[in-house]
C-alpha cells in the first residue's frame, strides 16, 4: 500500500523512554533492507504521539500489517489500536 520506497524493509514501533526527565520514542520507525540483507539507515515513519512539550499522547507498542497493506499500531497509553494506511497516487 505504501510507496515504493516502503518495500521489502522492516516497520518497528518504539514505545519510549522509560526516563521521565528526557521523554524520547513514541514513533513508528522503517529500516531498508539492502539487497545483501543488511539494515540501511532507520528512519521515521510515523510520529506525533509525542508532544514538543515532551508529553505522551500515546506509546507505541507494536504493528502489524494487514493483508491490504495497512499497519496497525497498538497503543498501551492510549488503550487504542491505530490503522495507518496510504491514500495517494501511483
Amino acid at each position: 500500500m505504501f510507496p515504493q520506497k516502503y518495500q521489502g524493509g522492516i516497520f518497528d514501533a518504539e514505545h519510549g523512554s522509560w526516563n521521565p526527565t528526557k521523554p524520547i520514542g513514541a514513533c513508528i520507525m522503517f529500516t531498508p533492507l539492502k539487497n545483501d540483507g543488511t539494515a540501511g539507515d532507520p528512519e521515521v515513519f510515523a510520529e506525533g504521539w509525542l508532544t514538543q512539550s515532551a508529553e505522551y499522547m500515546g506509546r507505541p507498542v507494536d504493528v502489524q500489517m494487514l493483508q491490504d497493506g495497512s499497519l496497525l499500531v497498538s497503543d498501551d497509553y492510549a488503550g487504542a489500536i491505530h490503522r495507518i494506511s496510504y491514500v495517494g497516487g501511483k
